[in-house]
């Protein structure tokens, strides 16, 4: 097992090595402002037996959770998601794990509503699948973990897992190459105590860095100095220097997202920017190099409760109404009929293009440079529920430039580098993503979710319980009858992942 903890301060930030104190595999210093990230690379023949079980019966599998609550993080640790439980998978050979997945998974995580990857998942290309969900806590993964990974009387491992409950961020991801999961932990830009103890048979790498910017450092690149130390190797921390080139940028902006009132039964989201410029460094200072094209996108994970409507997205002049290009990507297919509760998906994914306005078009007319746009959505009918109204939730997107890279940029494999984040596979592989910040407004108490309260059957009041209850099961079943009817009119086909490979085959 490897473990490496990195302690990463802002540009101009630094530790003399005389603050730290290294002794019998602990290093010791005092608080700086720093985010935090750590990560395991576990082989796979020391994984509890039913991580094992999931790990090897995929082909490829990414797991990435994300804190609802806003947090600050720093260079080159900047890649976003939406707020949420996403999965990425590619099945393996072996079947029934296949289908014992979303139990695997339930069993790890708590509350994950998915039954099969055949009902529940996405598609996304030939073989693989998506999933998300909502999911607020990490706590029974922390349970879990502290009954699978520390012994009775280990009260340091059961405190350090403790920790993920402050985490912005955790990752999992299978390598089948080298067969090993890496879990990667980040806590957000903050103080932090300045402390790791090592573990008996793990390598542990401590370091304390921080962005630099040396002479040789080439447009693409960003570079990394300050302290490294082997715990149980080393007796003191080393300087260390080196840059890599990076594909997760900071767009120096933010952003914030919220539903327009009244909201009805066709929300619109809008995002509010406060730059309609693309990223200040996101050119080559360099007269000779290719000016860099760059595009702004927004990201959205929508659950089943609420979707986009790939044909009204398809209007440019209503498009452009909106602030919006273009519809570059969305789940296939998306029922826009279908009442939420007969629904198995979990939901859609959707990239739009955005298009700031000119300068005059500004809010206020004052040139500030901040703008909106606006994403229309539509609710599905929902299943009655007590007092007349049931609440969504809807995270928000990751919203980002997406730059071609500078001519003779190479982005080799870094030490900080994330993959796997659904909207990457949709660009070119040297894509270079500038991160716009999600700032949640004082009214959203800090939190990257926006919620929408639904109208629905009250089954509280007298003489609506049964006709709710009707309802809702006779426009499921018309809904049932449609589809079958539907499914026998293609000849049999059309269900289930099957059925949306032939469709993507037939449309291509």
């Amino acid at each position: 097992m490897r473990e490496r903890i990195s302690f990463v301060q802002k540009l101009g930030d630094s530790l003399e090595p005389s603050a730290l104190t290294v002794n019998d595999g602990v290093i010791r210093g005092p608080e700086v402002d720093a985010a935090r990230e750590d990560r395991l690379t576990i082989a796979v023949n020391e994984l509890p037996s039913e991580l094992r079980t999931l790990v090897t019966g995929a082909q490829d599998l990414h797991i990435r959770w994300v804190s609802t609550a806003a947090y600050e993080t720093v260079s080159p640790l900047l890649a976003r998601l939406p707020p949420g439980f996403h999965l990425f998978f590619t099945p393996g050979r072996n079947h029934a794990v296949t289908k014992g997945l979303c139990s695997i998974l339930g069993n790890i995580f708590g509350d994950i509503s998915c039954t099969t990857p055949d009902e529940s998942f996405t598609v996304v290309g030939e073989e693989r699948f998506q999933y998300f969900q909502e999911l607020n806590s990490l706590s029974h993964f922390i349970q879990y973990a502290k009954g699978q990974l520390c012994g009775a009387t280990d009260a340091s491992c059961s405190a350090r897992l403790d920790t993920l409950s402050t985490a912005g961020t955790l990752d999992m991801s299978y390598d089948i190459g080298e067969r090993v999961l890496r879990v990667t932990a980040l806590w957000p830009y903050q103080r932090q105590k300045v402390h790791a103890t090592s573990r008996p048979n793990t390598r542990t790498e401590v370091g304390i860095l921080s962005t630099d910017k040396p002479k040789t450092l080439e447009a693409h690149e960003i570079g990394i100095s300050g302290l490294l130390t082997v715990l149980g190797q080393d007796s003191k921390p080393s300087p260390t220097m080196f840059s890599f080139g990076s594909r997760h940028r900071d767009a120096e902006s933010a952003f914030s997202a919220r539903f327009l009132t009244p909201t009805g039964l066709h929300p619109t989201l809008q995002l509010r920017l406060t730059s309609d410029g693309p990223p200040p460094s996101s050119s080559s200072d360099d007269e000779d190099a290719t000016t860099t094209t760059c595009t702004p996108y927004a990201y959205l994970t929508l659950p089943r409760t609420i979707f986009a409507d790939k044909y009204q997205l398809s209007d440019p002049l209503f498009l452009a109404s909106k602030n919006l290009t273009a519809l570059r990507h969305t789940t296939q297919p998306v029922d826009l009929e279908a009442p939420e509760y007969v629904m198995t998906q979990w939901g859609s994914s959707v990239l739009l293009e955005l298009s700031p306005p000119a300068s005059q078009e500004r809010v206020g007319g004052k040139g500030t440079g901040e703008w909106t746009a606006s994403i229309p959505l539509h609710l599905r009918y929902v299943a009655p529920a007590p007092g007349g109204y049931s609440t969504i939730a809807v995270p928000y997107p990751a919203v980002f430039w997406a730059c071609e890279p500078a001519q003779g940029a190479v982005f080799p494999p870094n030490p900080f580098e994330k993959h796997h984040l659904g909207y990457d596979a949709l660009f070119g592989g040297d894509t270079v993503f500038w991160h716009v910040a999600p700032k949640p407004a004082a009214a959203q108490g800090g939190l990257l979710v926006n919620e929408v309260r639904v109208p629905v059957l009250d089954v509280d009041r007298a003489g609506w319980v049964n006709a709710g209850t009707a309802a809702a099961v006779l426009v499921g079943f018309a809904w049932v009858v449609w589809k079958i009817v539907g499914v026998w009119a293609r000849g049999g086909k059309g269900g289930g992942v099957e059925g949306v490979r032939e469709r993507e085959k037939k449309r291509q």
